[in-house]
């Protein structure tokens, strides 16, 4: 197979999440698959092993949930994959569709919560304010939460009683705070650690009857579990020795919990007693795992993957739960870890090679979106393209990324962007000096926050880049914070300390806009026209700069939100910009 045929076959591979099941029906099964060439929602009978697709959209369905009596099916419905709409439901036996509730008007989706009852706690945000409003059967919508700050839904104890919402009332939406309220609204409890300690709900325990609530906290300046009762306002804190990034999952009968612990880019399950408190390893193959559930049985299916190996769905209980139709991916290389000494400590890499041909490589630093996310050993058909093309590959996990502390995490609050890219040109150098990457070949490449730093780095940097490749990215923070979604100013306040009026020397200091005359380095720009994250007019704006200034650039436009849903459109995207990186830096394509 030659090399475009092999990393096209990557992204034509069909993939599924792991099956979500309904608490009190766990025969009954939801997951979302890219089998017709976009991802969908899809219904898995296990007890007779039947499936059928849920929904078929233009662009795609992004979110979706069952609930815990296995009768309803809901997912959200945007436009054109703007992320703008409602949510809808369809029964699990098939039936029609039907808006959740019609009498709201749309908004951004910020999770929903499902109850034994039929009641439902949705989020959604909208002209300037964040609402959770609770949908009962038979009865009028009403609004549980209003706030101009974010909130979003955590979730809804299993009789509907209690509504876990988080929220930024304290005005930084990066650290919430946790807030327990009845269907009528009165507040039953809340957790607040004070500033810089968010504390996050993940999920009330399945048991009928049952209030306490799974969050996570950040009193010891890392996230860790805590066991809350909202109503007595008990709390048992859960403290793990070992290091990584944590969230969690009940055990179907309310007596242990199923800890997912990322650390330096590797997954690792985990049993936690809560009656005993003892915590045993669950042994897993050596890479990432996306989603993992306990079943009731006390076995664990999860979603599993590596740099190398695509993604599978296995069970702890040793044989894989289910295959997705169709080819496999073909597989692709290992990842190498590396540790640089950066400005603001230690700077943990992955570096992926080609096979064929000898170092110094020309080399392409894919910076990941967020910024609060990190570069994992996971299987992506973007890094395996991009190394069947004979380029290496770097990722780094700068200051910003989650899974290595707080203090690292929120190292960039009030400087964005600088930061960062201090720890990527640590890296760069690295990588140069061990033979690895040549220095006249290298590309600066991201999507979303990683198009920013892109942008910012070839204006802040240009002599380290041959040429840059910014898909979605923010140019102007002033007018993204304009144009963006309710829910991204309030992130863009909690980062700059402030709204564009309050922190204008940050918002300009931050913004690739204003070093747009220091570019030197062709530029290939990827934006989507109903894009509510990075917006095309704060785009606009920075192309008019480069053209201005007389600067080599591309720009490819498409109908639909960065994260595509549509396998094509991704394809398309990946072609695209491959051949331009092939243009700039004379790389050799690999054939075989």
């Amino acid at each position: 197979m030659k090399a475009e045929e092999r990393w096209q076959a990557r992204f034509r591979a069909s993939r599924m999440t792991l099956p979500t099941w309904a608490r009190q029906a766990p025969n009954r099964s939801i997951y979302r698959s890219n089998a017709t060439g976009k991802w969908e929602v899809y219904a898995w009978d296990r007890g007779s092993g039947t499936t059928r697709q849920v929904t078929d959209r233009p662009r795609g369905t992004a979110y979706a949930a069952i609930d815990p009596t296995g009768q309803w099916i809901y997912w959200f419905g945007d436009t054109d994959g703007d992320e703008y709409g409602s949510w809808w439901r369809q029964p699990f036996t098939g039936g029609p569709d039907e808006p959740v509730a019609p009498e709201l008007p749309p908004g951004q989706p910020g999770g929903i919560a499902l109850s034994t009852t039929g009641a439902a706690a949705i989020s959604l945000a909208g002209g300037g304010a964040f609402r959770v409003h609770l949908v009962r059967p038979d009865r009028p919508v009403t609004t549980l939460y209003e706030h101009t700050e974010t909130a979003w839904v955590a979730g809804m104890s299993l009789d509907g009683s209690l509504i876990a919402i988080n929220h930024g009332e304290y005005g930084d939406f990066r650290h919430p705070a946790l807030r327990v309220v009845r269907q009528n609204g009165q507040e039953v409890g809340e957790l607040y650690d004070g500033p810089a300690k968010g504390v996050i709900g993940l999920d009330f325990a399945p048991v009928p009857g049952d209030r306490r609530l799974l969050a996570l906290h950040e009193r010891r300046h890392r996230r860790e579990l805590v066991v809350w009762d909202p109503v007595t306002g008990e709390q048992r804190e859960i403290w793990l020795r070992d290091p990584g990034e944590l969230t969690a999952k009940w055990y179907h009968d309310g007596r242990g919990l199923l800890i997912v612990r990322d650390h330096r880019a590797r997954s690792h399950l985990h049993r936690y007693d809560l009656a005993g408190g003892g915590l045993t390893l669950i042994e897993t193959p050596h890479g990432v795992i996306e989603e993992a559930a306990p079943r009731p049985g006390g076995h664990v299916e999860y979603s599993w993957s590596s740099g190398s190996h695509p993604p599978v769905i296995r069970s702890s209980a040793g044989q894989v739960v289910v295959n997705p139709s169709g080819p496999p991916a073909p597989p692709s290389v290992p990842v190498q870890d590396v540790d640089v000494e950066g400005p603001g400590g230690r700077i943990h890499a992955l570096v992926s090679k080609p096979e064929t041909g000898a170092a110094p490589f020309p080399t392409v630093f894919l910076l990941h979106g967020g910024p609060d996310a990190h570069d994992r050993d996971a299987f992506s058909p973007e890094v395996a393209a991009w190394v069947d093309a004979g380029f290496a590959v770097v990722r780094v996990n700068y200051r910003g990324s989650t899974g290595y502390g707080s203090a690292w995490r929120d190292a960039l609050c009030g400087e964005v962007g600088h930061i960062e890219l201090a720890d990527v040109a640590a890296v760069r150098q690295w990588v140069v000096d061990q033979g690895i990457s040549d220095p006249a070949r290298m590309v600066l490449a991201g999507t979303a926050w990683g198009g920013y730093l892109t942008l910012l780095g070839l204006g802040t940097q240009p002599g380290l880049w041959a040429a840059g490749i910014a898909a979605v990215p923010i140019a102007c923070h002033q007018t993204s914070y304009e144009d963006e979604s309710e829910s991204l100013r309030a992130f863009h306040r909690a980062l700059l300390g402030g709204s564009p009026a309050e922190q204008p020397e940050r918002y300009a200091a931050g913004s690739p806009i204003t070093y747009v005359d220091q570019v030197k380095s062709p530029l290939l720009i990827l934006a989507g026209q109903n894009d509510c994250r990075c917006p095309l007019r704060q785009i606009e704006k920075y192309v008019a700069k480069l053209t201005e200034h007389g600067r080599e650039h591309e720009v490819y436009t498409y109908d639909a939100i960065g994260a595509s849903l549509v396998v094509a459109e991704r394809i398309t995207q990946t072609a695209r910009q491959l051949e331009f990186a092939r243009k700039h830096t004379t790389a050799v394509k690999i054939d075989g």
